[in-house]
């Protein structure tokens, strides 16, 4: 236990040197058991800050990669938040443990049926739906914030017009090789768009994405 408490320490205190200065964020990534989300085989690497291989040939995200874009996307308790691409349901539930009100869409009904069961495990109340994510899910719409862990060639309309009025999505957005983080923010005026740093994620499948 001691052993791990220091991991879970190393960890925050490298993503404080990486830029990640949100205290709540840190204090999620370090509260919540990321070693319960990949193999057993993989436990011993669960505090590292590396991208790790999950079922289905998808990954967990390299938790900087999880506090950067939950950094920037100001989570805040009460948000309704949409996530595409439940994965391990890690990302799903950094967003519940700071408060949000989540829904997640995974198409993978493996990783979905996974996912359900873990968050419900640990406590975690999140929406979960086996669907397309590129279509989101409008039946509760609209979001004030939504986030899609999967890269993608071009912005999926599909998710912009569900997003709040101010609301924000975050989405990596590139080729299949590498992405840029882009940030939209809706305003009575339209949408503002900003690029953050190259990433690397898995493609999004679907109608709105890359093509299975």
């Amino acid at each position: 236990m001691l052993l791990l408490e220091e991991e879970k320490r190393k960890l925050a205190e490298t993503l404080w040197e990486k830029g990640i200065r949100d205290e709540r964020v840190l204090k999620a990534i370090y509260d919540i058991p990321r070693e319960k989300f990949i193999s057993t085989a993989l436990r011993r690497f669960a505090y590292d800050d590396n991208a790790l291989p999950i079922e289905c040939a998808q990954t967990i995200s390299q938790p900087f990669t999880v506090a950067f874009m939950t950094q920037i996307l100001d989570v805040q308790p009460g948000d309704k938040i949409l996530e595409i691409g439940t994965g391990s349901g890690y990302q799903a539930a950094i967003l519940s443990n700071l408060g949000a009100e989540v829904f997640s869409v995974e198409r993978i009904e493996k990783l979905h049926e996974n996912a359900k069961s873990l968050l419900a495990e640990l406590g975690y109340k999140v929406s979960l739906k086996l669907d397309d994510g590129t279509l989101g899910w409008v039946e509760n719409s609209p979001y004030d914030k939504i986030i899609v862990t999967a890269g993608a060639p071009d912005i999926p309309h599909h998710l912009v017009v569900q997003l709040n009025e101010n609301g924000k999505l975050i989405i990596p957005v590139g080729d299949q090789e590498s992405q840029r983080l882009l940030m939209i923010t809706a305003s009575r005026n339209g949408f503002e768009k900003k690029f953050y740093d190259h990433f690397k994620f898995v493609p999004l499948i679907g109608e709105d994405g890359w093509k299975a």
